[in-house]
């Protein structure tokens, strides 16, 4: 949708998992990434973003105690990790959601015996920003995949 909720020309952009590599991140103990939105990917998107990681924690691994000048959103998708939150250490697992403020020490731990997963998404802290406001969804019609089962009453 363009800035005033039309349909524009734009088209979607497909990042598949087996084209991504996974790179090991430098000053923490067996963490991978994978960045699934860089900067430069939204601002061609139109959105205030610094980056949204797939990161994987490996048995035994880390991500030691650090601090951002940007906002973090960690959302854990498998295993179980312990999170350092606000000057204590708490257990946490998949489905689990993190809001860490801009200069607020964080860390998060592998504490299960298989890797660990997560979503990290870094936003822009600016001050006199304008308000957020939940989205708008218009529906246009389309068809559906052929192989689709019907749904359910209700649904």
């Amino acid at each position: 949708m363009g800035g005033g909720g039309n349909m524009t020309d734009a088209r979607t952009i497909v990042k598949r998992a087996a084209e991504m590599d996974w790179s090991l991140m430098p000053d923490h103990v067996s963490l991978y990434h994978r960045e699934i939105v860089s900067a430069a990917e939204a601002d061609a998107l139109g959105v205030r973003a610094s980056s949204v990681l797939w990161e994987k924690i490996g048995v035994g691994g880390a991500i030691l105690p650090h601090y951002h000048d940007v906002a973090e959103i960690i959302h854990i998708t498998a295993g179980k990790v312990r999170l350092l939150c606000n000057g204590e250490w708490r257990s946490y697992e998949a489905g689990d959601t993190f809001h860490v403020p801009a200069g607020v020490v964080h860390s998060v731990v592998n504490d299960d015996t298989a890797p660990t997963e997560q979503i990290s998404i870094f936003l822009p802290v600016e001050e006199g920003a304008p308000r957020n406001r939940y989205f708008g969804t218009t529906q246009v019609p389309a068809s559906m995949p052929p192989d689709r089962p019907p749904a359910a009453e209700g649904e």
